[in-house]
């Protein structure tokens, strides 16, 4: 029977850098993952270029039920300590929008980066591993991974969320912490476009593809500025996205199809200018003409010229276009979410070290545990940093 002193489940982001840190760290490491390559999800982020984290990574963007798991990890190994590593792998990177960092090249870069990290710590490796079951022993943990038996002293669960399971994501996360008595907090899809009830959505099919800067609000008041994107479902964009982590099922939405312009000053001078102008044509100039014909076509819009339209018509005109309620009927779901929302609840873990507080030598780190942050690179920071705390604790119980 084999024997480590460290099982890391899971080669995605953060089980590759925990096991890296730890081996670098004089841990004898195992790294399991079920699928045929390390990194999956990495290799899928930011349209294949790795939005690996955030110049403005804080705690205030992060959820979770305990908001003040995250400080700790986060303020020890920040977005700037993973800047500097990239940096010396010489990795081109550049910020695309909100402190959005990217490869310039591809997201294999950080891939290859982290398996070279393991290297570096002669982290051993092995993929098509499913590990099918866990037992508590007195000097650690014994897991039968596809029939061999394997001890460690520590475990480390990096098996990730639910989002997106066509690249293998399971609950066996989840699932090993209920069997060790962990609580789980309820999970759902975040970073997730939404979709749309009829009639709604055969009306907005037709912008498929249009994409508009927009100030979108949930009804508990968060707000994302950012793009949305019309789709053959419903609507996206990175507005959107941002907010699905913040809604409810039955809530109504407020977009802002305008944020910044003082509508009733630019009507009320182009009435001055082109009275006979439809009012159709004056909102082009603001907004696609697609979409103006659509909201006129759904009767939120009324067709008059400027001359013909009256007090009552332009107060609601701006309503609909600054205070536009759209109610979702749901999201895409876990096929394309980004990211999982709830989890592991980190009031069973020590935000020092991710290690669950009734049993030792169990962690968890990354995606499984219940801290989702926004788009953008946050998710990946929480990776980096979980991970990093998590193997500081590693090395000092296996010295």
């Amino acid at each position: 029977m084999e024997q480590f002193d460290v099982v890391v489940i899971g080669a995605g982001a953060a089980g590759m850098f925990c096991a890296a840190q730890a081996g670098q760290g004089g841990c004898r490491v195992l790294l399991l993952d079920n699928g045929k390559k390390a990194g999956r999800k990495i290799l899928m982020s930011g349209g294949g270029r790795c939005n690996f984290t955030n110049m403005y990574a804080e705690p205030a963007a992060y959820i979770s039920n305990n908001p003040h798991f995250c400080k700790s990890a986060l303020a020890r190994y920040t977005q700037w300590d993973f800047i500097e590593l990239v940096s010396r792998y010489g990795i081109a990177y550049h910020e695309k929008t909100l402190g959005q960092l990217f490869c310039d090249e591809s997201a294999q870069q950080i891939v290859d980066l982290l398996l070279k990290e393991c290297e570096l710590g002669q982290v051993t490796l092995r993929l098509r591993s499913e590990v099918l079951g866990v037992e508590k022993t007195e000097d650690g943990f014994l897991l039968t991974v596809n029939g061999e038996k394997v001890s460690a002293r520590s475990l480390v669960v990096a098996a990730g969320g639910l989002s997106m399971p066509g690249l293998g994501a399971t609950p066996f996360g989840y699932k090993l912490a209920e069997q060790f008595g962990l609580k789980v907090l309820p999970t759902r899809a975040a970073l997730v476009p939404f979709t749309l009830h009829k009639p709604l959505l055969d009306h907005l099919q037709t912008l498929s593809g249009v994409s508009v800067p927009a100030v979108v609000t949930a009804e508990n008041g968060v707000t994302f500025k950012e793009n949305i994107l019309f789709t053959h479902r419903g609507l996206s964009g990175p507005a959107i996205l941002q907010l699905s982590s913040y809604w409810q099922p039955g809530e109504y939405v407020s977009v802002n199809l305008l944020p910044g312009v003082d509508l009733e000053a630019f009507i009320n001078a182009e009435r001055v200018a082109h009275p006979n102008q439809s009012v159709k044509n004056t909102l082009a100039q603001k907004l696609p003409k697609r979409l103006v014909e659509c909201l006129q076509t759904l009767g939120q819009l009324p067709d008059v010229t400027l001359k013909q339209l009256n007090v009552p018509q332009q107060v609601e005109l701006i309503d609909t276009l600054q205070q536009w309620r759209v109610q979702p009927n749901g999201t895409e779901g876990y096929r394309t979410a980004e990211v999982t929302l709830g989890g592991v609840d980190t009031r069973e873990l020590s935000s020092k070290t991710m290690a669950a507080n009734q049993v030792p030598g169990l962690y968890f780190i990354g995606e499984v545990v219940d801290v989702t942050g926004w788009l953008g690179g946050y998710n990946f920071q929480w990776a980096w940093s979980s991970a990093w705390a998590c193997a500081q604790a590693l090395v000092y119980e296996n010295r």
